[in-house]
């Protein structure tokens, strides 16, 4: 039977793919101030700067490719259950072949009404405003802004809490609540940690790869197999 891995995602991985992230430049986004992009108070106060800032996160996407960290985890279902938590809103993880991604924080290639949480579509093409659903309600990005709920929290617990291995890669291990899923392992999980600049107590030294993602999987890959 194969074991369950378990992979907790971040900035870090995509990073490597070419996609920005609002940490690296001192808690600007793209010289935006985060509350007034990601937040609903941001959206209320001025729904076209949100939605434009979207709209080019969006068309990043075409621009940029899964890189050989992602490539790895999806390779990795070969021998393993692999399922994937990430904080991204990016489908890198998918694009690279990756069948189980559960996104904490939602996807930029979905939209929501402003009003509800479902139903969720498909959206690919820049969203404006006056684009509404079909009961004629704006729609929004389906992202967790800054403030709201993040309601897939209970069914990423619930994959923590049967993973034999956890990978965190690639996270600050600092954004809660998804940080704080590293609790929810079984006191036999094997737990290792890829990122150039993260500490944890929690995983022994002789797992803590201080490394780019891609590196760090490289070597992970290694001794999973090794292990197999």
């Amino acid at each position: 039977m194969k074991k369950n891995l378990v992979v907790l995602s971040g900035a870090g991985i995509s990073a490597e793919s070419g996609v920005k992230t609002f940490r690296d430049s001192g808690g600007l986004w793209e010289n935006h101030k985060i509350e007034d992009v990601a937040s609903p108070e941001g959206f209320e106060r001025n729904p076209k700067l949100v939605l434009d800032f979207y709209n080019a996160r969006r068309r990043q996407l075409i621009e940029v490719v899964p890189n050989e960290a992602h490539l790895i985890l999806a390779e990795l279902e070969a021998f393993f259950k692999v399922e994937i938590i990430t904080q991204n809103v990016d489908d890198l993880h998918e694009r690279a072949g990756s069948s189980k991604v559960l996104h904490l924080h939602g996807e930029l290639k979905k939209a929501r009404p402003i009003t509800t949480e479902f139903p969720i579509i498909p959206w690919e093409k820049d969203l404006n405003i006056g684009d509404l659903n079909l009961d004629g309600v704006q729609l929004r990005p389906h992202i967790v802004w800054f403030g709201e709920a993040v309601n897939e929290m209970d069914n990423a617990i619930k994959i923590v809490e049967n993973a034999d291995i956890l990978v965190v890669v690639g996270t600050s291990l600092q954004v809660y609540p998804a940080a704080g899923l590293i609790h929810y392992i079984k006191k036999d999980c094997e737990l290792y940690l890829i990122d150039p600049n993260v500490e944890s107590s929690l995983v022994p030294p002789e797992n803590r790869f201080k490394t780019s993602a891609t590196i760090g999987m490289r070597k992970l890959k290694d001794i999973l197999l090794m292990r197999n």
